[in-house]
């Protein structure tokens, strides 16, 4: 018999931290949340960290992904845990879903779906060509750097001819270790901001608004960013519903972050599937509407 039925997965930060500053406030909160609203429906639930070598996999049905945030800076120790577990109980979502989310290659078969994506040119690793070369080549002259494989901003650089140069060593030690990918520049980011759509089961729940602060591009709040409810129209809820529908299984969870690109279209910037931060403070009523797909899953 399983002591558990679902496991809210962390790290081992927030596993009782002793300074609580707002931003891990929020991530206690959010998880509060979920855990009261699965308790609710009569599941047993407990706060595990990804990492935890003496928690037993096998005593949970199912394991849920919230804030495990460090895993992109020890990619092969949680890509050979995530195999382990796999192995052990249900993963929320799944591991198949997850390994083709880490990298962002997945917005070329998104694009291949019929899911309008921003511009991107992804730059195996490797390469011999320079910052300079590329550039002239897809014949981009603002762009953003950033990794395949990331979260929180790690290694984006906005880049034109004034600083490729002083970023071609950089470029040149990424591109060693690993691939990255080449965006055209999205002014109406900048100006317009970032919609994060949720998405629970394929439907459609709430949505945020993130702004860059003044003389920055990222919108991230570890950069400044502001956060704003946010009503979408009509559209934009289709997209972000027809961006989920086009995976290859339905994730039962899913935060799809949009804007409008250059040619004033709406695009997908990234679809995040693995952990991520789902804003359910600024709509509590979705933590229940989560926590009743899982039940439904697990019963």
């Amino acid at each position: 018999m399983k002591l558990f039925d679902v496991i809210i997965l962390t790290q081992k930060d927030y596993i009782s931290p002793k300074h609580i500053d707002t931003y891990v406030q929020n991530v206690l909160y959010e998880d509060e949340l979920v855990q009261k609203a699965l308790e609710s429906l009569g599941l047993t639930v407990k706060r595990v960290a990804w990492d935890d070598s003496h928690f037993e996999w096998t005593s949970t049905q199912c394991v849920l992904f919230r804030a495990t945030w460090d895993y992109f800076h020890r990619f092969s120790e949680f890509s050979q845990w995530l195999e382990n577990v796999a192995k052990k109980t249900i993963l929320l979502n799944s591991e198949t879903i997850i390994r083709w989310n880490i990298d962002k290659h997945y917005l070329f078969d998104l694009h291949r779906k019929g899911v309008h994506v921003a511009d991107t040119y992804f730059i195996e690793q490797g390469t011999t060509e320079t910052l300079k070369e590329l550039h002239k080549k897809l014949k981009w002259n603002e762009t953003v750097l950033k990794p395949c494989i990331s979260g929180g901003a790690r290694h984006t650089y906005k880049l034109n001819s004034e600083n490729i140069a002083s970023h071609e060593a950089l470029f040149k030690d990424l591109i060693s270790n690993e691939s990255m990918m080449l965006q055209p520049f999205q002014y109406n980011i900048v100006s317009k901001g970032e919609i994060s759509m949720m998405v629970f089961n394929g439907t459609f729940t709430h949505a945020i608004l993130k702004i860059a602060k003044s003389g920055d591009f990222r919108v991230q709040d570890d950069f400044g960013g502001s956060v704003h409810n946010y009503t979408p129209t009509p559209d934009e809820i289709t997209f972000a519903e027809n961006c989920v529908k086009a995976c290859s299984e339905l994730p039962i969870y899913a935060r799809v972050d949009i804007f409008e690109d250059n040619n004033k279209k709406i695009a997908l910037a990234e679809l995040e599937l693995i952990e991520p931060e789902l804003w359910f403070r600024n709509y509590p009523e979705a933590a229940t509407v989560l926590a009743k797909s899982i039940y439904k899953k697990l019963k």
